[in-house]
Order: structure tokens, then sequence, then C-alpha cells
């Protein structure tokens, strides 16, 4: 199974400054298991938004070190732009993506504002973390700006952090740290310039004026235009579309057209599914995307087959693993051999060349389905296991389910020692600028043939009968002897 993941958003109060932005990014993806999916920054708002993915505890480091990159570089007493806020690293939320719930994430919250003190930066819990309901909204919290918390932080007990020291830090500000559902931000641009008619806009469609729900909006002059920027709290409460919708229709009733959207950062499939659904009147859109359907089948990424088999179940496990050394033995003499095709100092091995190329990528193939069916072989074995140990037939049901376990990493084994002699040869007679890599997928097919037969072994002593896989266990041994060294 794929392990937890979390998504976390932080927005830092840097929109111009390559280097800060730079640091930034280094300070995130340092972190082992990060991606960092997105990066916007907007010079005009003098603002970034970075989105990335990780593990839980990779999330709570990785964001806890781009703070100390902010508090370091960034200082808000100098600081101008037209996005409100109240921090160098103004807002980081976590928000649950796979496997996590959100009570997870008020928790990775807590975690992470526990351990951001250290910065000696006053810390406020918001949203699904928010320790008071007057603390739930961000806009709530950042009410008045860095300017007017600076006043009354330590003089305003309404004003006391959750975390860090009751006074303002004086270039860093303070930051809200907190829990919440997929926010997307979503910018309308007006065929305008008068930045009132965006405000009027704002006004009529934001929740607080009772308007839509679950949407935050203000209106701002950006670039010329008068934009209306908009977070949408829950895109299954109120969609992009139907936040398209409410300001296109607000505009044309003032004689204004809608000139371009923007988002910022990344939003879940859905919203735009869902946008492409309402406009074609398609309700079943999502049924019939090519891409997702290509996914489906082609399984994990290899990130993502890390990722599981790191996750601390026993499957896959090692045996799956070897298969996969196995088919990056294969991919790797077929490289080579590849290198070596229609080369003219090559010509008079052209021929044997060819027959190698065939047979590497063959065993590629066949190794990398070894991956998945070592995993099945196990599953099997671990249903039999988990029948009663008084039921009838238990024991034969248990061997015959290790003995099928153990023709797997056999045949897994043969096509490992195989790709070891393959390699030998292509080395020898191949392209002499990729001998290193034939000399990295001999050490590659070694190990794969090495982890085959010991898992031949452990299958073969956990039988009633050892004679059952004795002829198995001969073969496997033999093998390991017989293949050349790496």
């Amino acid at each position: 199974m794929p392990s937890p993941l979390v998504e976390c958003v932080p927005n830092f109060s840097e929109g111009r400054d390559r280097g800060t932005l730079d640091a930034l990014e280094q300070a995130i993806t340092a972190v082992p298991g990060v991606k960092l999916l997105d990066v916007q920054a907007d010079a005009a708002h003098h603002r970034s938004v970075f989105t990335f993915v990780a593990p839980p505890d990779a999330g709570v480091e990785a964001a806890l070190r781009a703070m100390r990159v902010a508090t370091e570089r960034i200082d808000l007493s100098k600081h101008t732009g037209e996005h409100p806020r109240m921090g160098a690293t103004d807002v980081v939320p976590f928000v649950p993506v796979r496997d996590v719930t959100m009570d997870d994430c008020v928790a990775l919250a807590r975690r992470l504002a526990e351990r951001a003190a250290e910065l000696e930066i006053p810390i406020y819990l918001y949203g699904r973390a928010a320790t008071r309901p007057e603390r739930e909204r961000l806009p709530d919290v950042r009410k008045g700006e860095f300017e007017a918390l600076r006043e009354r932080i330590g003089r305003d007990p309404a004003a006391d952090p959750d975390f860090g020291p009751r006074r303002i830090h004086p270039t860093a500000g303070a930051t809200a740290i907190g829990a919440r559902p997929f926010l997307v931000a979503f910018n309308i641009y007006l065929d305008s310039s008068d930045v009132t008619i965006a405000k009027e806009i704002a006004k009529r469609i934001r929740t607080s004026s009772g308007g839509l729900p679950a949407l935050q909006a203000s209106g701002f002059e950006v670039g010329g235009k008068a934009q209306v920027s908009m977070n949408l709290l829950d895109i299954d409460t109120t969609s992009p579309a139907a936040a398209y919708g409410a300001v296109a229709q607000e505009a044309r009733a003032r004689g204004v057209n809608i000139w371009k959207s923007e988002l910022v950062g990344l939003v879940p499939e859905r919203a735009l599914l869902d946008a492409a659904a309402a406009a074609l009147q398609l309700p079943d859109a999502a049924d019939h995307v090519l891409e997702a359907k290509i996914r489906a089948a082609e399984g994990p990424t290899l990130d993502g087959w890390l990722e599981q088999l790191a996750d601390g179940t026993p499957v896959p496990g090692g045996g799956s693993a070897a298969a996969l050394a196995g088919a990056l033995a294969g991919a790797l003499v077929a490289m080579v051999a590849r290198l070596t095709t229609g080369r003219k100092a090559y010509g008079a091995v052209q021929g044997r060349v060819a027959e190698i190329l065939a047979e590497a990528d063959a065993l590629r193939a066949q190794l990398r389905r070894l991956v998945d069916d070592d995993a099945a072989a196990y599953a099997r074995v671990s249903a039999a296991y988990q029948l009663p140990k008084d039921a009838p037939g238990r024991q034969r049901a248990v061997d015959e389910a290790l003995v099928g376990a153990t023709r797997t990493p056999l045949a897994l084994a043969r096509g490992a020692a195989r790709l070891a002699t393959l390699a030998v040869e292509i080395e020898t007679i191949g392209n002499r600028n990729a001998s290193s890599d034939a000399k990295v997928a001999a050490a590659l097919a070694g190990a794969a043939l090495a982890g085959a037969v010991e898992n031949v072994r452990v299958n073969v002593a956990a039988l009633s009968e050892p004679r059952l896989g004795k002829s198995l266990l001969e073969e496997g041994e033999r093998l390991l002897q017989v293949s050349p060294p790496p």
C-alpha cells in the first residue's frame, strides 16, 4: 500500500528576490521523501506559495527548515505588497492527501508550532487546528497585519499566541500554522482598471457578506487590472466553476467583462474536471479521462513503489526488491547493447550484440513481472497461514503455497544468472565507453541472484516436509555456484 501523504502549502512574504526563493526551495527539497510540486511567486503581492507533499514527519521537518530560512532572510519591517501578511512565513497549512486524517494534520500543525517556537516567533493555530473559535478563519487571525499585531501582542490578551513569545519578532513577524481541507487560491481579472468594481464584486460573493459558502474574496489592482482575489475554502462546497460564474454574473451587471483567471498553487484534479463537467453538462467526465486510466493501469511510479517498500508492511519485500534489481540489470545490459549497435568499431560483433539485446529485453520484462508475482505469492502464503489451525488440510494448503512461493524466486534466480553471464559478455565485446554500465549490470544481477536464492532457502525451510522443495533448493544453490562473479 502507498505510504501516508500530506500536502503542505507554506506562504512566504517574498515574491521578488530570487536568492531567497531559491534558498527556501533548497531547504524544503533537502528533506528526504519531500516532493516539491509547485512554486508560484508574485512580485505585485510580494508573496510566494510553495506546494509540496511528503510523509507526515518529513512534512513537518521541511516546513520548519523553510521557516528558518524565511526568518533569516525576510525583513517584514521593509515589506510592501498587495497581499495581507503578518509574517515572513505567513501561513503554513497541512492538508490530508492519502491515508491521513484531518486529526492527523491537526497534530502535525501543533508539532510544527511547538518546534517553530525556537525561532522566537509567535505562532497562532488556525483552521481545524485552532484552539479558539475566533481563530478558525485566517483573515481574523491576520487582521491588521504585521503592523497592527506588533502593537497588540503583549498588551492585548486576545492577541496572545498559542506558542512562542508574547512579543512580535522584529523582522519575521508572526506565523499562522493550521490544518484545513484543500484550498484553492483563485483570482479573476476584470477587463477594467477600476478596483472599486472588484471590491464590490468581492463583497457580494464572499461568505462573510452573505454570498457563496466557504469563499473568501477581496478586490485588488494588479498590473493595471482590477482583480477579484478568492480563496475557495472547500471546493466540494463552492467549486471554481461556481465562483467563476458568480463573478461573471456580477461583472456583467456592472457592464464589465472578465479578462482572464488564474490559479495560485495547485488544485485537486477533480476541481478542474468538475469545471469541465459543468461547462459541457457532462456529469461523468471523470470516467472518460484517458490519462487517469493509463495511470491506473501502469501502477505506482518508481518513487511510489519505493515508498511502499519502505512503509513497514511485509509486501513488497526482499523478493520483489531482488526482482527489481534483476530487471534493472536487464535494462543496463540492453542499454550497453544499444550503445554498441550500428557502431563501425564493433562491426564484427553486431550479430551477437543483437542476440544479447533481444535476450536482455525479454529477461527484463520477465523479471519486472516477477516484482509483482513475488508479492502475490507472499499473499497466498499469508492466506494459508491464516486458516484455522484445526482446519482440515491446513498444513497441505500452507505447503502448497510455500512451494508456489518458492518457484517465483527460483524463476528470478534463473533469469538473474543468465543476465550475469550476458553482462560479462557485453562488457567484453560491447562499447568500451559503457563498460562501467555493464559492470553495474553484473553487480545487480548478482544481487538479484543472491536475494532470490535466499528466498528459496527460507521458503523450503518452512515446509513441513523439506523434501517437497528439495529439487528447487538444489537448483537455486547450483545457479548461485556457477554464476560468474560480478
